[in-house]
């Protein structure tokens, strides 16, 4: 039994080593694969002490299992540092690998003095080799060596964890799982089994974890070859985000370009801030049509002259890790002299330019006419929300500006004046549901309510297409936001995505509260309309599930100016 345990411990560490081979990258650390080679070394020395039939062979298998457990913990600290970003001067490393050197050095004369093993006896027993020691001074160093190690490699991810926000917190976690592993098995359990020892078993389970570390540190050292290939050009900012819009890295042009990168945490997913809201902008197009992969990205200077500001060229494109694709590149390309070429040669043109600008309001203009044209006609067919255009496009501006006041949220003026002038359209997508369900005196079926929460997702691709050729990209991105998600909550119950949290647009949960208010406040065909007083008591025990709990003290600082306006609608 204990012959096959160690052979197969063996074997498993071989399959790993042969598994990280095949993974292997040029960026991997060094001392990922010196971990990888010494853990089969060490699993050869207990195989060897398994099968010894005299005590020379006994002795030899414990220099080659020592020579593992030594080593090992060098290699596993220095990969720690190295993970953790942590720069160690290379005097410290060649003192670490002298104690370590120094500790495994009387290994070496077990059988010729007394300062590794006091004493040494080997029998037979069922057909193994029984190696009885009694442990010296030497092995003692050797512990307390483990132990300082130990506490090294746990401070460094310690301290990375709650200092270094540019280094995964998924990996910093795997870190661990080695370290607890093996030391459970070295001082713990390794008596567990009698005659066998469940220190290679340990090794083999923290090379399983290193497999999955390597993994995932393969994803962001591509993101780093790249950086290296693309930046030659210092005028290049650079960013990455795997599929789910998890943040990889970027580049320091890239942090000039959108500060908001510069507090961005490894792993964490792109929020709705502005600069962020923009990127998965681009990356959303991209994801459509492949083809629309280029975009204007405008940096505005502190000055406010119009001539100070950068503009940028976007480009968006897969993360290859050799032929797969692992997420998005998006690179920022100085195009500000183009486009104050093209500017200037506007300025030769101003007369024409001025009446082009003038015929594009009217337009616009007519446009917008249309839209709330279309957005009305949409109300009069809905027997039972007559006004509700109207009334929550006032709760919206009412809540917009206690933001703007507050200052809360940090939204910038230009997104809370498209989200006024999306509230309109937010009931948008009603346009295709079927008139038996929409004009029904009563409440709703399950299978009639079923569709009638079709009206998001349609009102989304209504709208989309209505501003499919729309320069204001800012503009439709909100429109179709507030349209599709205002009925989503914040706990993940809402339709028609179940989007929970942050993951909601900030536009759809400012929408939402404007809706529902008016929902409870004004009369329905299969309610009368709630006062005042209840209608807050349900807003307020629905923050925290149904409404962003932020928006609770914008709600409550504008609960008088919703109550004095609906008051004059009565």
């Amino acid at each position: 039994m204990i012959t096959v345990f160690y052979s197969v411990t063996l074997a498993a560490a071989l399959i790993c080593t042969t598994i990280y081979m095949y993974m292997w990258h040029k960026h991997f650390d060094t001392n990922f694969t010196l971990i990888f080679t010494f853990v089969p070394v060490a699993c050869v020395g207990y195989f060897f002490s398994a099968i010894s039939q005299t005590l020379g062979e006994a002795l030899f298998a414990q220099r080659i299992m020592y020579l593992g457990a030594c080593f090992l913990q060098l290699f596993i600290v220095e990969s720690i540092f190295n993970l953790c970003k942590i720069e160690i001067g290379k005097w410290i490393r060649t003192g670490m690998f002298l104690v370590i050197s120094a500790v495994y050095a009387p290994v070496l004369t077990i059988g010729f003095n007394s300062s590794f093993y006091r004493n040494v006896s080997f029998e037979i027993i069922d057909g193994h080799g029984v190696l009885t020691r009694e442990y010296g001074p030497a092995h003692t160093a050797m512990y307390a060596m483990y132990f300082v190690f130990f506490v090294i490699g746990m401070s460094a991810i310690f301290y990375t964890w709650i200092k270094k926000r540019q280094v995964s917190r998924t990996v910093l976690s795997l870190l661990v799982l080695p370290y607890v592993i093996t030391v459970l098995c070295f001082f713990v359990l390794r008596k567990i089994i009698p005659g066998i020892d469940l220190v290679p078993a340990g090794y083999v389970m923290a090379q399983v974890i290193y497999l999955v570390i390597a993994y995932r540190v393969n994803l962001y050292n591509v993101s780093d070859t790249v950086i290296d290939s693309m930046l030659r050009d210092r005028e290049i900012g650079y960013m990455s985000v795997d599929f789910r819009r998890r943040f990889l890295g970027c580049n320091g042009a890239a942090e000039k370009i959108v500060p908001e990168l510069k507090d961005k945490i490894i792993d964490e997913v792109l929020g709705y801030k502005p600069a962020e809201r923009k990127i998965r902008h681009f990356i959303d197009k991209f994801e459509k049509d492949e083809k629309e992969n280029t975009s204007l990205f405008t940096l505005h200077s502190e000055s406010g002259d119009l001539d100070d500001d950068m503009i940028f060229k976007v480009d968006v494109g897969y993360l290859y890790d050799g032929s797969r694709k692992r997420g998005y590149i998006i690179t920022f390309t100085d195009d500000t002299a183009n486009r104050k070429y093209i500017r200037l040669l506007d300025t030769y043109n101003e007369k024409l330019q001025s009446e082009v600008q003038e015929k594009t309001a009217h337009i616009v203009e007519m446009h917008d006419n249309l839209i709330m044209s279309l957005a009305m006609m949409v109300e009069s067919r809905d027997n039972s929300t007559g006004g509700h255009i109207k009334r929550t496009s006032e709760g919206v501006r009412i809540l917009i500006e206690e933001i703007l006041a507050e200052k809360a949220m940090d939204l910038d003026p230009e997104f809370c004046g498209d989200v006024i002038k999306a509230a309109p359209m937010h009931d948008l997508g009603k346009i295709a549901v079927d008139d038996a369900v929409l004009r029904k005196p009563g409440k709703f079926t399950d299978e009639e309510y079923n569709e009638m929460k079709k009206h998001a997702a349609e009102g989304a691709r209504v709208i989309h297409e209505i501003l499919l050729n729309t320069e204001d990209e800012s503009f439709k991105v909100v429109a179709e936001n507030v349209a599709h998600y205002h009925h989503e909550r914040w706990d993940g119950s809402g339709y028609p995505e179940g989007l929970k949290g942050e993951d909601i647009p900030t536009e759809a949960r400012i929408m939402a509260i404007a809706d529902v208010y008016d929902a409870l406040v004004s009369k329905r065909v299969y309610k009368d309309a709630f006062d005042f007083e209840k209608a807050d008591r349900i807003i307020m025990e629905g923050m925290g599930t149904q409404f962003d709990p932020a928006l609770e003290k914008i709600y409550v600082n504008a609960r008088p100016k919703l109550e004095e306006y609906y008051k004059n609608q009565s």
